[in-house]
């Protein structure tokens, strides 16, 4: 999951740390921390059974051995502007140094807890699941990589009354160490004969026959390495991630997006070789396959059943655009990306392919058709070389009678008339 950031890469969660002596910045957390955040997230949407938010009484983090010792829970039912906490993970407790009897109030600015508590504000904002990684200094002096996400529950599940917060973290080398081993690293490097290692597939014989080298995977951030060996629920799990990244970013951000619907696009063409375990995940998630849209149960499936309907419509559109190319696996992504006009124009391009215009009619000609068969008013002599249909000027000259001054050549002006004259039935 990306860092949650503002176009203008400002931390949107620490742009106030400065004074803190905090030094938040986009830093690189292992898989496993990412795992851990992938599955609290996913336990969240496990409980939504088709509300807005879960309800807390679903919620038991003490059980939850998996990530419960790294979460903590806030409510706000007795004081809005103050929340309690209601669960503080032993993990948590050991770190930070206190237990779940202190007030949100009195957490200390430098411990690992307030990197949660001092945003919750923005959760009730989003009414959405919310993840971000960053740096900070602790109180002992220690740079601290960290990873968060924050979801929202409820006690009716309708309104936002307690915010469930997961975060792991993991210290790292003071800067006089680190700088030595670097410099260590360094002359080992330049010391070690270098060759090119040949590359090895992390998919081969995808779904459109592609081997993605690991070679070029790691060269793009948003690459996620699972291999076929894979389950179809890890390819979710990475899909949810590339989700839940996206919701936490800046709303402008067409990066995060780009990458999140490109591993949702991976999902779906797993999906296509692996029906039955499809069919069970849909089962679980109380989702319908849909013939005439496949994608739709797919982005439903990755960013929820109540995320906003017209948005999941596009991102199913996107989706249906690259199968209809035939996209291979982690191709979407550079394809939104080099797009004149990006999604919305791949968005308008397939909905243009699905629905065909309708021939066009010309009205002017079926209005020559219906006026062949009106019988004519009267007969004058004039010049109008070889057209069947003139437009003739004239004025009237007594009771009753007019006189034809001349033709008028212009196209335009004779179609008009013609359908003109064919709906008033001469």
């Amino acid at each position: 999951m990306d860092s949650m950031r503002a176009i203008d890469e400002q931390d949107v969660f620490d742009r106030d740390r400065a004074d803190e002596g905090s030094a938040d910045m986009s830093v690189t957390i292992g898989t496993d921390e990412r795992r851990m955040h992938v599955r609290a997230y996913n336990h969240w949407a496990s409980l939504l059974n088709g509300r807005p938010f879960p309800l807390i009484s679903d919620l038991q983090p003490a059980d939850l051995e998996d990530f419960g010792p790294h979460s903590v829970l806030l409510d706000f039912t007795a004081d809005p502007e103050n929340p309690s906490i209601a669960y503080l993970g032993r993990k948590l407790q050991d770190e930070c140094g206190f237990d779940q009897t202190i007030s949100v109030a009195d957490i200390p600015s430098r411990s690992l807890l307030s990197r949660l508590t001092d945003h919750y504000l923005e959760i009730i904002a989003n009414r959405a699941p919310i993840g971000f990684e960053a740096e900070f200094v602790n109180v002992r002096g220690s740079n601290t990589l960290y990873r968060g996400i924050l979801m929202p529950y409820s006690s009716s599940g309708e309104a936002i009354d307690f915010i469930y917060g997961v975060i792991n973290w993991k210290e790292v080398a003071r800067t006089d160490l680190e700088d030595e081993l670097i410099l260590e690293m360094d002359q080992a490097i330049r010391t070690t004969p270098r060759t090119a290692p040949a590359p090895v597939p992390v998919w081969a014989d995808g779904p459109s026959g592609e081997t993605i080298d690991e070679e070029e995977d790691a060269a793009d951030e948003g690459a996620v390495a699972l291999s076929e060996d894979d389950g179809l629920a890890d390819w979710l799990d990475a899909a949810r991630e590339g989700a839940v990244a996206f919701r936490g970013a800046d709303a402008r951000s067409r990066a995060a997006l780009y990458r999140a619907l490109s591993l949702c696009y991976d999902f779906a063409l797993v999906a296509e070789r692996r029906a039955e375990e499809y069919a069970e995940l849909l089962e679980d998630a109380g989702v319908s396959a849909q013939a005439r849209a496949p994608m739709t149960p797919i982005v439903k499936l990755v960013f929820g059943v109540n995320y906003d309907k017209g948005r999941l419509t596009e991102f199913a559109a996107a989706l249906s655009h690259g199968r209809r190319l035939d996209l291979g696996v982690g191709a979407l992504r550079a394809f939104l990306e080099g797009a004149k006009g990006g999604l919305k124009a791949i968005v308008k391009a397939e909905r243009a392919l699905r629905t065909p215009a309708k021939p066009r009619i010309d009205r002017a000609e079926a209005g020559r058709v219906r006026l062949r068969d009106v019988a004519p008013k009267g007969i004058v002599t004039i010049d109008t070389g070889d057209a069947e249909f003139v437009l003739l000027i004239a004025r009237r000259v007594a009771d009753g009678t007019v006189g034809v001054l001349g033709a008028v050549e212009d196209g335009d002006m004779l179609d008009r008339a013609i359908r003109k004259a064919a709906k008033t039935d001469l």
